[in-house]
């Protein structure tokens, strides 16, 4: 869907609060603290539903659902960028399909 988004968009404007946070985090501590707090209501979604994933057995009992969540908005919020700058959403698509593999390597083994 976001790939597809950015399609649409022609691959102009990327994350309001990522654009934001390059322009604000580094001299305004209180910005820094609103946008920090601003990726994490973003973050705790993509942290919960993985967590019923790995609770419904879809994922190993030892997967780490924390690390998982902060590294596919990590991998969003870079692709996202690369996808703006480069005019292509080939980044974005890259960045997500290699987190989604991620994410099912860590399904159960059968």
């Amino acid at each position: 869907m976001l790939v597809d988004l950015q399609e649409q968009r022609h691959c102009q404007g990327g994350c309001p609060i990522g654009s934001i946070a390059a322009e604000l985090a580094d001299d305004d501590p209180e910005a820094r603290a609103d946008l920090a707090a601003g990726f994490e209501r973003w973050e705790a979604p993509i942290r919960a539903g993985l967590a019923r994933m790995r609770d419904r057995g879809e994922l190993r009992a030892d997967t780490d659902t924390d690390a998982l969540a902060l590294a596919l908005l990590a991998a969003l919020q870079g692709g996202l960028v690369l996808t703006q700058t480069r005019r292509s959403t080939e980044p974005l698509r890259t960045a997500l399909d290699a987190m989604i593999a991620h994410i099912r390597a860590s399904a159960p083994r059968t």
